[in-house]
């Protein structure tokens, strides 16, 4: 499986206008958390992060906001971001743009966000443009450090020094909270929380006007 864990700068030219990282001058990451919510797994990253009053953004599934509407509540309630992940996980470039821009539509009736990740990042940039117009209201949201927790290739170790060797102030980084990944990010987060944390950094989620 390819894939890039540290996004590079001619891949973020391809959609100019996402948010790929944020402009910071402080210690700050931002963790995100795609595929959600599960009834087993969100549970556990939440956990994890209050340990270390971190926060983080969390881009649901719309049919698993509404499987599990309180699993989505606590997200809330625990002072993280939520975003929009379509409504099951649809390939951007492998549809046409009208049942796309339904679909994130159906998500959005559970979502209540502002913000969107397109699933794979996979999104023609007619569907990025429709979804930023009025009546979406929808940034795009990418990310600069991709953990590889899906990577069944990898071990955790791997997976967790991907994280650790390729993160930096303002980075955007990608983990699941999902049947797949969840042996890898089950053991790469508490070690990149501590180890962040104990250099001075914080977790903070992603929150655009």
């Amino acid at each position: 499986m390819f894939y890039f864990v540290r996004t590079p700068w001619w891949l973020k030219k391809l959609y100019p206008s996402a948010l790929w990282q944020l402009p910071v001058t402080e210690k700050i990451i931002y963790l995100s958390f795609d595929d959600g919510p599960h009834p087993l797994i969100t549970p556990f990253v939440l956990d994890e992060l209050k340990k270390y009053d971190a926060r983080a953004s969390f881009f649901c599934i719309g049919k698993n906001v509404m499987k599990y509407p309180d699993i989505y509540q606590r997200i809330l309630e625990d002072g993280h971001a939520t975003g929009n992940h379509s409504f099951d996980h649809l390939n951007g470039w492998k549809t046409k743009d009208a049942p796309y821009l339904l679909n994130i539509s159906s998500a959005k009736r559970y979502i209540d966000s502002n913000l969107f990740r397109p699933p794979y990042g996979r999104i023609k940039r007619s569907q990025q443009k429709a979804l930023s117009a009025p009546e979406y209201g929808l940034k795009t949201i990418m990310w600069s450090v991709l953990s590889g927790d899906f990577d069944e290739s990898i071990t955790p170790g791997q997976c967790c020094m991907n994280v650790i060797k390729n993160t930096k102030s303002g980075a955007i980084v990608v983990f699941h909270d999902s049947d797949k990944a969840n042996e890898r990010m089950r053991y790469s987060l508490p070690v990149v929380l501590k180890y962040f944390i104990e250099r001075g950094y914080r977790f903070e989620k992603i929150q655009l006007k």
